[in-house]
């Protein structure tokens, strides 16, 4: 008896799922953007040190960075936000000459969770022997909520075009039977690498920076009932 009640209960689903595939509907993709001012920036930072001895480039290096990494913790920024990218030491060829030199470098990414504080921070870095940055960007401390906000206004925006759409034709749009998130993209204003030439004084003033805003977009695809008005 439980087989048959089991089998019958699966037929059913059967003709219901065949039933919503068959029933006339409309598919449509919202569209939800929210813009917000960021509230965090990362600096992607770089020390590097070139000469003739692999030991002498490595201590120059690693003086750097001890003096950035005590620079940035006497600033109140916290040992989660400091976070070491790669280390390397290579040997490089100059075909003019035909002879060798070591590179040492490091890559530190820097959070800042308050961002007034970008402009003082990146000249302490500078003043620290910093010597490199290869990209600046910034994000919001709310992703999450802004993220809902985008979803929200991306289903509303499929209603508003089903609604459209079946206008014209003297239909109205009834209840959503299937609904799925498409993509999700978080625009950032990103500054590009840059080589830190001159005083340090003179580097922070051409680092000067517009944060501007950030758009977070999130596609939905929606389908919804056709009905006859």
């Amino acid at each position: 008896m439980k087989k048959i009640i089991l089998l019958m209960a699966v037929i059913t689903g059967f003709g219901m799922q065949a039933q919503n595939d068959t029933n006339p509907g409309i598919h449509v993709t919202g569209e939800g953007v929210v813009k917000v001012a960021p509230d965090k920036v990362t600096i992607k930072s770089q020390i590097e040190h070139e000469g003739q001895s692999a030991t002498s480039v490595k201590s120059q290096n690693d003086e750097v960075v001890n003096k950035v990494i005590k620079y940035l913790k006497s600033e109140g920024i916290a040992e989660k936000n400091i976070n070491t990218n790669y280390i390397n030491l290579n040997k490089r060829y100059n075909y003019n000459d035909k002879t060798y030199t070591y590179v040492a470098n490091q890559a530190i990414s820097i959070t800042l969770e308050d961002i007034s504080k970008y402009e003082s921070i990146m000249k302490g870095l500078l003043e620290n022997g910093l010597n490199g940055i290869n990209g600046i960007e910034f994000e919001s401390s709310a992703i999450k909520k802004h993220k809902a906000e985008a979803r929200r206004k991306a289903v509303l925006n499929a209603k508003e075009k089903a609604e459209a759409l079946a206008k014209p034709l003297g239909q109205t749009v009834g209840k959503a039977y299937k609904i799925s998130e498409g993509s999700s993209n978080n625009y950032q204003p990103v500054y590009g690498a840059m080589r830190i030439k001159g005083s340090a004084d003179e580097a922070s003033n051409q680092e000067t920076m517009a944060p501007g805003e950030m758009e977070i977009s999130i596609d939905v695809d929606v389908s919804f009932q056709l009905l006859m008005e």
